[in-house]
């Protein structure tokens, strides 16, 4: 179980309206939050169906997805450590209303802010409010990142983006992840994935292994991304 301490020690870290909330105000945040962690492979939040809260991870991976009427999974983006999830939790801010589906990708812990907690502090508080929007805008950001890239570029181009911000995000040029993990993250076919990866290893670009794709010409791999 958290101690008041640790809650409070994630809260001056990661977010900005501590410092400047009541005594009260700081006191119900932290009755309303708990460390919760998800397996690999939890389904975290069923899209309209739940409203969890607001997620700041501490350790592993969740990913945020949406699904195509035939069933397709479009991910949007994935939270790493200490990054903040609000869209996972529409209901606490109002015009919210995003259908979205979570997955823990990785063994995950996190720091959860109940969603009546987190909406009473939004609704009476201007900076808890403001924060909640910007966090939201900034992931707005990305999922608008991802559907230029499904809606616009080729194939080759998007693997070549995911691959270099893969090696960028994990300081590698290896990237572990099957095909059908990236196909998953692209919003793409297994199969086209696996036919893009093999061309790349024939022009050099890449060297290929199980579970193992390695960037051997980043040059060339910025130039197809477009960089």
């Amino acid at each position: 179980m958290a101690s008041e301490s640790e809650f409070m020690d994630l809260f001056i870290k990661h977010f900005d309206f501590w410092p400047q909330l009541s005594t009260a105000e700081k006191e119900r945040l932290i009755e309303g939050s708990k460390i919760v962690h998800y397996p690999k492979g939890t389904h975290v939040h069923q899209g309209t169906l739940d409203c969890i809260g607001v997620h700041l991870l501490k350790k592993g991976q969740l990913r945020v997805y949406t699904m195509s009427e035939d069933g397709r999974e479009v991910t949007l983006y994935r939270l790493f450590a200490n990054d903040v999830g609000v869209l996972s939790a529409p209901c606490v801010l109002d015009s919210l209303t995003f259908d979205v589906y979570v997955d823990a990708e990785e063994d995950t812990e996190a720091l959860l802010i109940k969603s009546p907690t987190f909406r009473k502090l939004s609704d009476s508080n201007l900076l808890v409010r403001c924060y909640g929007y910007e966090m939201a805008t900034s992931r707005l950001s990305d999922m608008l990142w991802k559907m230029q890239q499904v809606l616009f570029f080729s194939a080759d181009r998007r693997l070549a983006i995911f691959l270099l911000e893969e090696s960028e995000k994990n300081g590698s040029e290896e990237i572990h992840l099957t095909h059908e993990q990236i196909a998953r993250f692209m919003g793409t076919a297994r199969e086209v994935v696996s036919r893009l990866v093999k061309y790349f290893n024939q022009e050099g670009l890449i060297k290929n292994s199980r579970g193992c794709i390695k960037i051997i010409d980043r040059e060339a791999m910025e130039q197809l991304a477009g960089k």
